[in-house]
């Protein structure tokens, strides 16, 4: 039997830093036949630029829409049997696509494998993509089998059964994953492995990165509210107590210079809560790394949690004040056509 053709489709925005590595890593990809697809969503670089002198074919979206339009524009465009989605960040181990096609193939059940970034950044250039290349790893590979949400980052699906679960929703710009993993686990299995590797590129600054994970923590509100329960992946209620936690040990830190030394048990204990709601994270961090960089991480990951914590309070008033927002999650739209 001849091997089914995969489209991978690049969504890009403002990655031009990341795409030779991005797409000479597509080229070098063990499984043949091969089409590849980038979507410009109207980058201010020269992305479209690099990927045209690479001679991959470069589609624009009409104007900047986020990367649920940008993966459907390229979705419809694409010839291949198996959709392979890869972020413009994403370097793929060479193996990957073959990988994802034979774990699709051996199981008719599955609906999507995703694939689990290594430890360490595509470019290293600040501490601040050194933890989050290690925070989003550890996250993952704690995750790893069965799951309700997809890791869009990198990702098999046949044509198929995309069709049939239907786009990505345009509207959602941080969010997309989510609300596409839920409709999908409704009919298929969503499988999460190791198998399928690639190196992640990840934001420099941390101010850019924080802005993400709130915008993220706020728009989950409306889906999980619906739900009534965490999505099955790395989003655990321990890591929702953990980020309590810290917000417990904001609070109660003046509480020893109000009421005397005994108090600082309070901020002490919920400190000691929020470590042990990711013991096996810091653990795997300070065994990879020096003890140096193991203190800036458990530093930054303390601010991480309690910005997540302000976007699902920020969204938790909006889902309450705003029926459109409550809304959110309810919109179709049909599928793209060529």
């Amino acid at each position: 039997m001849e091997p089914p053709l995969v489209t991978v489709i690049v969504p890009t925005y403002n990655h031009a830093r990341f795409l030779p590595l991005v797409l000479t890593a597509i080229r070098e990809q063990t499984h043949a036949p091969l089409e590849v697809v980038v979507v410009d969503d109207c980058s201010t670089d020269d992305s479209a630029a690099v990927a045209a002198s690479m001679g991959v074919p470069v589609i624009r979206t009409p104007g900047n829409s986020g990367p649920a339009v940008a993966r459907n524009l390229g979705a419809a465009h694409a010839n291949g049997e198996i959709l392979f989605f890869v972020d413009s960040d994403v370097a793929l181990a060479p193996d990957a696509v073959a990988t994802g096609v034979a774990l699709l193939a051996a199981d008719p059940s599955l609906g999507a494998v995703c694939g689990i970034e290594d430890p360490d950044p595509l470019i290293r250039s600040t501490r601040v993509e050194d933890y989050r290349a290690h925070q989003h790893h550890y996250w993952s590979i704690a995750s790893e089998g069965e799951v309700s949400f997809l890791w869009s980052a990198m990702f098999a699906i046949r044509a198929s059964v995309f069709r049939e679960t239907g786009p990505f929703n345009p509207d959602l710009r941080h969010t997309e994953e989510v609300d596409y993993g839920r409709r999908l686990s409704d009919h298929y299995r969503v499988r999460i492995t190791r198998a399928v590797r690639g190196r992640m590129g990840h934001d420099r600054e941390l101010p850019t990165l924080l802005r993400k994970l709130f915008q993220r923590g706020r728009l989950r509100v409306p889906l999980y509210a619906r739900q009534r329960r965490f999505a099955q992946g790395y989003e655990t209620p321990a890591r929702a107590l953990a980020s309590l936690a810290s917000a417990l040990a904001v609070l109660t830190l003046p509480a020893p210079f109000l009421l005397g030394p005994w108090w600082a048990a309070l901020p002490l204990t919920a400190l000691a809560a929020w470590a042990l709601g990711d013991a096996g994270m810091f653990r795997f961090v300070f065994a990879r790394k020096c003890p140096l960089f193991g203190a800036y991480f458990v530093a930054v990951h303390f601010v991480v949690g309690l910005v997540i914590l302000a976007g699902v309070a920020t969204g938790a008033l909006q889902w309450l004040a705003s029926s459109s927002f409550r809304r959110l999650y309810d919109a179709r739209t049909p599928e793209p056509a060529r």
